[in-house]
């Protein structure tokens, strides 16, 4: 069993998008922006945003915060993503979810411009993903797909099973691995058969949110286990969706959890902001 580091590689790819963000600013004399809009006293996005803004410092990426109160209006909101559309020293807008309850979170997304949503929720980089265009990738599944790169897996002609059909994991996650040639099979929780579906997979990916979900009789001997799943445990530690400790002796690699998928998010939100940026001076 290898263990795929994402904290190292994580911390690999912040590294390189300093030199590129340096490189950038001595180019055109601007440095990389990436606006974040917080609506609300929510304490776990609290913590997101902080965290965010922290990693774009170290990459040398500026950060613009808006924080906006809990009962901001619908047309203030909107009215301060649109300036942040328009604005040139921003390369990427980020609206921390999930928003207060009487604001309307998807016509809000709507007004980030799709070369500015370094998220990849919106429509038209959905789209591009699955016309296989150049856009912007949501941050999980590109991180996962960063990972199995960096770690020389292939996955062209492997099946490929992704346990879960969330807009923000499942679906470009599946599409991202039908883009690299694998054959790819999505399971959630209407599929007959889970145990066999999962049991045949050479690549599988967990992204349902249920505490050890996967065991090991769901695990084909020497696959690749990519677990995205965070939970909380009573006792306060976290978890991923896999059963670790037993799959670990089936699979031939394995992501932790902490330290395996979560640290590749943020990092892809940076490189989708410096690429945003580069974009937009081509």
């Amino acid at each position: 069993m290898k263990l795929i580091d994402g904290k190292l590689t994580a911390a690999q790819i912040r590294a390189e998008l300093k030199e590129r963000t340096a490189e950038f600013e001595r180019k055109y004399l601007q440095k990389v922006g990436l606006a974040v809009v917080l609506i609300g006293s929510n304490p776990a996005s609290q913590v997101y945003v902080r965290n965010k803004i922290k990693a774009c410092e170290d990459a040398g990426i500026r950060s613009f915060a808006h924080y906006l109160p809990e009962n901001v209006s619908q047309q203030e909101a909107v009215s301060l993503v649109r300036a942040l559309a328009e604005d040139q020293n921003v390369h990427g807008i980020l609206v921390q979810l999930p928003l207060p309850k009487h604001l309307n979170a998807e016509e809000l997304l709507q007004e980030i411009p799709f070369e500015k949503d370094v998220d990849g929720f919106c429509a038209e980089n959905i789209g591009k993903l699955a016309l296989q265009e150049e856009g912007i990738v949501a941050c999980t599944p590109l991180g996962v797909m960063e990972l199995l790169k960096r770690y020389q897996i292939p996955v062209a002609g492997k099946r490929a099973v992704m346990l879960g059909r969330s807009n923000i994991v499942g679906r470009p996650m599946a599409l991202l691995l039908l883009n690299a040639d694998a054959t790819v099979t999505v399971c959630h929780s209407k599929t007959q058969n889970l145990i066999e579906e999962c049991a045949r997979a050479d690549v599988l990916v967990a992204a349902i949110g249920k505490a050890g979900f996967v065991t090991s009789e769901m695990v084909k001997e020497g696959a690749v286990v990519i677990d995205v799943g965070i939970n909380r445990k009573e006792d306060g530690t976290l978890c991923g969706d896999v059963d670790f400790e037993r799959v670990k002796e089936k699979a031939e690699y394995i992501t932790p959890v902490p330290g395996g998928v979560g640290p590749m998010t943020i990092a892809m939100l940076l490189t989708n902001v410096v690429n945003a940026a580069e974009r937009a001076r081509k």
